[in-house]
This record gives C-alpha cells, structure tokens and sequence, in this order.
C-alpha cells in the first residue's frame, strides 16, 4: 500500500475578513475618506453612464459600479512613487490613485465643496473617456486606456490580462532601485486564464518583484460565468502555485480589502516578494453600458439585488452611522458636493439640452493630430556623433561579426548602468545560443537577466521597464519566430503605447533578434521578422550587414526613445568584415541607406545577408548595377532620399529579400516605390524573394525555399532582360557564383 503524503504551499493562503473593531480601530477620518472616495467614483460613473445613453461616449462604457470598495480599499495605501496598471474596467481604480495626488488632505468633503485640483483632475479624466484633446492621452486612451505617469497611474488595458506583464516590468524597476516602491496590477477572474498572468506570477515569483496581483473577481467574464470559466472558483489558489501568498476578502468590505492590502504592501515592502489578492465582488450592469446583467438573460434579477444590498458605499456609510461619526445629513452632502462637481464638469464639456446635448466642438482633437507622436521625434540624438566607415574617426579593421556583437553591448553595459539584457540562456553556454552576451554575465551578473521559456511575460515585464523609465531594457527573442508567442506585448502593448497615451510617453526598448534561414530549423524557427513588424505602428527597426553598422545601429538602437527591432542573420555570425577595433562609441543615422555599389543599369534594394551576396553576384556578372543596402526598415526609417536619388539615375529597380513571398517585408516597400515613383519607373519593380511557404527542415527543400545565388543572378538576369540588354544567368567561365 503506498503511503501518501499531504503536501501544502510554500507560502500562506488566507481569507481575510473584518470585524467591527477593524472599522472602529480606522478612525473617523480615514474612514471619511474612503467614504467620500467611493462617492467620487460613484458619481463620475454615473455621469459616464449617463453620457452613454445620451451617445456622447464613443465606444464602450465599462462602468464599476459596485466594485468601489476594492479600489478604495487598496489603492488609498499608495503614494505617487508607487503605481499601478488596470484593465478595460479600470475607471474607479485611475480615480483613486488620481485623488491620492491630488486630493488636499484638511479638505471636509461634509462641509466644502470639491477642490479645484480635484475637480481638474475629474475634468481632464472625463475629457478622456469622451475622447477630447484636454483628456490625459489627449483623447486617444477613452475609456480603456488611462494613464497619469505623475500620479503613477502607468495605464489601464483593453487587453484582457494585457497590463499585467507590464505591471512585472514597473515592480522590476522599483526593486532595482530599492526604495521601497510597489506596484498593484488589476485585472478581471477572466484575466485569470490568460497566458499573461501566470507567466507575470512565475516572473515576479522568482525575481521576488514588489508587485501585488489584484484580481477583482465579479463572478463573470462578459457573460460567462466563473464556474464556466475554471474548475477552481477560488482564483487566490493560483498564489501557492507559484510560492506567493494570497489573500481572499469580501470586495464589497471595503475594510477587508485594506486589512489585505496593508499585509500585502507591508510583505512587498519588506522585500519578500510578490503577493495575491482576490476581492469577491459584483458590477452591477452588464459587460459594458447602463443595462442590468439580467436584461440579456445569463443573471438574474434577485441575485443582482442581492448583491446591490451588499453596496460597499452604503456599507461604509452605515457602519459610520452605527459609531456615531456620520448621520443622514452629512451624507447627503458629501453626495450632493460630488454630484454638484460632476455637473459642473460636465457643463464644461457638453452643450444643448437634452437629447440634443452634443460634445462642445472646440474640444475635439484635431484630426492633422492623427498620427502625432507615433514615435519619438529622434531629439535624443542632437548630441550624438555619427560615423560611416569610410570616414571613421577610430581605427578599423578585419572583425569577427558576432564578436561586434558582443563587444558593442559589453562597452554599453560598462558605460551606461541603465543598460541591462534578458533573455532565455543569456548567462551561460559563453554567451547565449549564439554567443551574443560572451563574457558579459561575469562582468555584469545582475544585469545579465536569464529567463524562463515565458516570451510573452518577459517581453511584456521590458515594456513596463521602459515605460518606467529609468532603466533601458535589451531583449533576445532566440528566434525570430518567438515574437509570435509574445505578440500582444510586442504590437498591442509596446509598439502603441507612446502614441496610445497621448504620443508623449517615451518606450526606449531594444528587441535582438535573429533570422535564422538556411540553419536547417525549418518552419518555426526560421522566420524574416521585418515584413511581420514593419505593419505595427511604433517599432523602428535596423538591420546591418557588417560589424561596422552593427556597433553604430546598435548604440542608436540603445539611444533612441522608442522600441527598436535589431534583426541579425545567423549567416552572417561567423563572417569576418571592416569594423571598429577601438571605438564602440559612434552611432548610424536610423533611417540612413547606404550606397554600397555604384551602378547605372538598375536599383537594388535590399538588407542583412543579401546585401554581401548581391554585392558577390553583381560582381561575378560583371553588371553595372547600384545596390543600396536599407538598413533601416521601418516606415519612418526608409531612406526616401537615397533611394530616389538611385532611381533618377537608373529607372529600375529589384527589391531583394531572402524569404517567402508571404510576411514579406518587399511587398511593404516596392508598393511604396510604385506609388512615389511611378513617372521615374521604366518597368514595375521586379521582386525577388523565396517561395510560398515557409521553409522545410529537409535540405533540398529549404534550399528551394529561400533566395540564394542562383535566384539572384536569374533576376538580375530578367532585369537586364527587360531593358533589351540581355545576359546570362551563368557566371563567366572559371567564375562560379557562391553563396
């Protein structure tokens, strides 16, 4: 018979509940506060609410009503230092952590009416939500994406669980500086799923983050219910899974929710680790709008009401009554100030009566404002010292491509101590996967971040370290491939949240990552990323072809604002090519082609490891063609002025890109090219690139998959072709083309 044997979690798993001394113990006037912060939150949702039904809230409207007591109860605790991140129903929880900068201390909301700070921050966070240019994110946010950086609001998410990894990287911050910071990340029993969360908790787990996962558990995700959802209702369980302990309270005890939240700031704070809170608690209206849950069939109408007798407001109010320090007149004046407040805010904001009331005219943003502050406006730049190689300042020399590699971020770690890396295998196998990060993990052990198979969390934990601020995160996805796995924080989260928030909110991230065609891993490790992120707004992206242009793109990439892609080709790791022997401190131009070859007959544009090979097989061909290696790729990066130049002259062009027809990076560009030089063009852009699909693991079948000699020597051949000059595909005798 096998013994069994009991086995509990590593860290207490608790449920917390008050009592009438803890709500004597608070006091009367910490108790008036969270009374009057609930009926602030109270008040401006009703005014959302009422806007919605009047139309002049342009798209959703997820209301808290009902969930006031778990906002107030934890976020009251945080100073300006500490942040937060939120969901799509994150209003209550931006306008607590608003009023806890903003809100004068002496101020009697029993007696007074609202200050004007505070009625200034209602304005601005209603001119939000209504999509208006006085709006924190000057009306790009809504009603799902808040942000006040000052406050330490850091951003609410319209992605389920989307927040929560940039919550990670904003508590990494904080406890890297070690001044006693923390953060709280909110998010929905729905969240609870999402691959984001678990793989934040594992993070924040094993680095110990000051960071608390607050999920407020309302029993519902849109209409499916939390038994539909897991097997285990009891969502603070998932703590001991992950060594972090939990705490489990009444969301509609606003009392129990601080008790919680002060035992899990006061472990965070000691430097323990991360925490959990679940906070039981109940919106009152369906998903979005002012319509009850039951009107669309998946609740019923008694068990709404009995959840509206659990009010956490009035459940306030009555416990004050009930130790003498409120009664029925104080009350409604606190109520009354705060609607008086929302009135007049909204007065300022709507005109007309009734069902004619529109949003004043002169508030909307302009629409030449579309694309403002999509990214940064490169200023980081005025001071810095650019190179080419041939004018470079220092010595150059024969250098091995991957030792630039590892040279140009081993002089940034040394110099800058924001500099840090992360990444799967980083600090071991001599640097990586590829040797990347050699010698670094000794020279920098705690800036040399290894990190569990977890793409998705670790790349979103960056993001939250860049939106902090302070520190300038370098990623190594250890195939191009993995982006796929962290997409949503690549694209949803870092690529828009500088223009998202209002286009002022700097992202300075830099994403390695390599191509791995012809390296025999077949099709899900062997992906071009450019043509995959150059339809993402935001992201920058460079990829250089020599050792030179590497340490230059590479020190531009660290010194720019905004998330930058460093692509690197695997076939061109162990080359040997003219880079810097002593000088690792210049920066390239982003958005600076380089003429490589001179040439009249036709254009070739291209990038990374083609750019040697087409230089190879234009000159074994004896052409006289002009190749111009991008190296920049974004959008805002295409050098419009070299290439146009190029075409005056030759009136032809190729796109040349190694990979598939399909995530192709060319069909971006020779659109463009069409388009902006269509009277210059002799022909329509002749493309060369791979096949249809991706490539194969078999070697025959790679082979046939990708670009090599051969299939450029036979473009070059159609295009000399087409202009009634034709040549042969074949090299000249004695002469063979070589890849």
């Amino acid at each position: 018979m096998a013994r069994i044997i009991n086995l509990d979690y590593a860290q207490p798993w608790q449920e917390l509940v008050s009592t009438p001394r803890d709500w004597q113990k608070l006091g009367k006037d910490e108790l008036l506060r969270m009374l009057y912060f609930q009926h602030i939150v109270r008040t401006f949702e009703e005014t959302v609410l009422g806007l919605e039904k009047l139309g002049l809230v342009h798209g959703p409207a997820h209301s808290s009503i009902g969930q006031e007591g778990g906002a107030v109860g934890s976020v009251m605790l945080l100073g300006s230092d500490d942040k937060i991140t939120g969901s799509h129903r994150g209003h209550h929880q931006f306008l607590v952590k608003g009023m806890r900068y903003v809100d004068v201390p002496t101020h009697d909301p029993q007696t007074t009416p609202l200050p004007e700070e505070v009625r200034t921050f209602l304005y601005r966070t209603l001119a939000e939500i209504l999509g208006l240019s006085d709006g924190f994110c000057k009306g790009r946010g809504g009603s799902m994406h808040l942000r006040w950086g000052e406050a330490g609001a850091m951003g609410t998410n319209a992605i389920v669980g989307g927040g929560v990894p940039i919550a990670n990287g904003l508590a990494w911050a904080q406890k890297r500086r070690n001044r006693g910071e923390v953060t709280f990340t909110f998010f929905g029993d729905g969240g609870m799923n999402i691959g984001a969360v678990p793989e934040s908790m594992n993070l924040a787990a094993l680095w110990d983050l000051p960071i608390c996962f607050f999920v407020e558990n309302n029993g519902y995700a849109v209409s499916t219910t939390l038994a539909e959802e897991t097997r285990e209702t009891r969502l603070s369980s998932r703590g001991g899974a992950y060594a972090i302990p939990a705490w489990r309270v009444d969301g509609m005890d606003p009392v129990a929710v601080r008790l919680a939240s002060e035992q899990a700031i006061a472990h965070m704070r000691a430097g323990r680790g991360p925490a959990l809170i679940e906070a039981v608690v109940y919106r009152y209206f369906h998903h979005g709008g002012s319509i009850p849950g039951s009107a669309f069939g998946y609740r019923k109408k008694d068990e709404e009401s009995a959840w509206i007798a659990r009010d956490p407001l009035e459940r306030t109010a009555r416990e004050m009554k009930r130790l003498k320090w409120l009664n029925d007149d104080e009350h409604q004046a606190i109520r009354r100030h705060c609607e008086e407040a929302m009135q007049d805010i909204v007065a300022r904001l709507v005109e007309g009566e009734g069902s004619g009331r529109r949003i004043r005219p002169e508030l909307w943003p302009k629409p030449e404002f579309r694309d403002q502050g999509l990214r940064g406006d490169l200023s980081e730049f005025r001071d810095a010292r650019f190179e080419e190689l041939e004018t470079a300042s220092g010595p150059t020399g024969d250098v091995k491509f991957m030792d630039a590699v590892a040279k140009v971020m081993g002089r940034r770690m040394e110099t800058d101590e924001r500099v840090f890396c992360l990444g799967e295998d980083i600090h071991r196998l001599k640097g990586g996967t590829n040797g990347a990060t050699r010698g670094l993990a000794e020279r920098f052990p705690d800036r040399i971040v290894p990190t569990p198979i977890a793409e998705q969390g670790f790349v979103g934990l960056a993001g939250g370290v860049a939106l902090d601020g302070e520190y300038r995160p370098v990623v190594e996805l250890m195939y191009a491939d993995f982006a796929l796995v962290a997409a949503d924080q690549l694209f949803n989260q870092i690529g828009k949240a500088r223009h998202m928030f209002g286009g002022e909110s700097p992202m300075p991230l830099v994403l390695r990552s390599k191509c791995a065609m012809g390296t025999g891993y077949g099709s899900q490790h062997s992906m071009d990323p450019a043509g995959m992120y150059v339809m993402w707004p935001g992201w920058r992206i460079v990829a250089p072809s020599t050792p030179f242009d590497y340490v230059g793109l590479m020190n531009s990439a660290l010194k720019c604002e905004d998330p930058v892609l460093v692509i690197e080709h695997t076939d061109l790791y162990n080359t040997t090519g003219l880079g810097p022997l002593e000088d690792f401190d210049y920066c390239i131009e982003l958005g600076k082609a380089k003429v490589v070859r001179t040439g009249k007959a036709f254009t070739v544009l291209t990038y990374l490891a083609m750019t040697p090979l087409a230089l190879k097989v234009a000159d074994e061909m004896g052409l006289d063609a002009e190749i111009i290696d991008l190296r920049s790729l974004d959008r805002a990066g295409i050098d419009w002025a070299t290439i146009g130049e190029s075409i005056r002259k030759t009136n032809n062009v190729v796109m040349l890109e190694q990979g598939p027809l399909t995530v192709s990076y060319g069909a971006m560009l020779t659109d463009e090219i069409q388009r902006r030089f269509f009277d210059l063009l002799d022909q329509p852009v002749r493309r060369i690139h791979g096949g249809e699909s991706s490539p194969s693991v078999s070697k025959v079948l790679e082979r046939a998959a990708l670009v090599g000699a051969e299939e450029i020597a036979a473009g070059f051949a159609r295009m000399m072709a087409d202009q009634g000059q034709p040549v042969s595909a074949a090299p000249p005798a004695g002469n063979p083309i070589t890849e």
